[in-house]
């Protein structure tokens, strides 16, 4: 099972994806935490080379204005490692550190509106 946006595998699969802590948004009238419905994940590269970073870009623009995009991430609190197709996803711009010879360092992509 690889990383992909849309049925597209991604050119380079991830160094590190982690499942982000939601923040609470509040507390009831209980004080009850209240946590928001959609969970986010962050997907990073230590190296990239160029076209991998530039495929993100090109996910990126196709889908953030009115698009969501069906990601393919490991499974959200799931007793075994497996990839799980999620709909409705938004996908934020990606982002680099800087350049080393021809790579980017630190490349990170944000996955966003994540129904669990």
């Amino acid at each position: 099972m690889t990383y992909s946006i849309n049925g597209t595998e991604l050119l380079l699969q991830p160094t590190r994806g982690d499942w982000l802590a939601s923040e609470s948004l509040g507390r009831d009238g209980m004080g009850h935490n209240v946590y928001p419905g959609v969970r986010q994940f962050k997907i990073e590269w230590q190296l990239s080379f160029p076209s991998g970073t530039a495929q993100l870009q090109d996910f990126f623009e196709q889908f953030h204005v009115t698009g969501t995009a069906v990601v393919s991430l490991p499974r959200y609190n799931y007793p075994t490692y497996e990839f799980f197709s999620y709909t409705g996803c938004v996908i934020d711009e990606p982002t680099f550190e800087s350049y080393f010879s021809e790579y980017q360092v630190n490349v990170s992509l944000l996955i966003s509106n994540i129904r669990t």
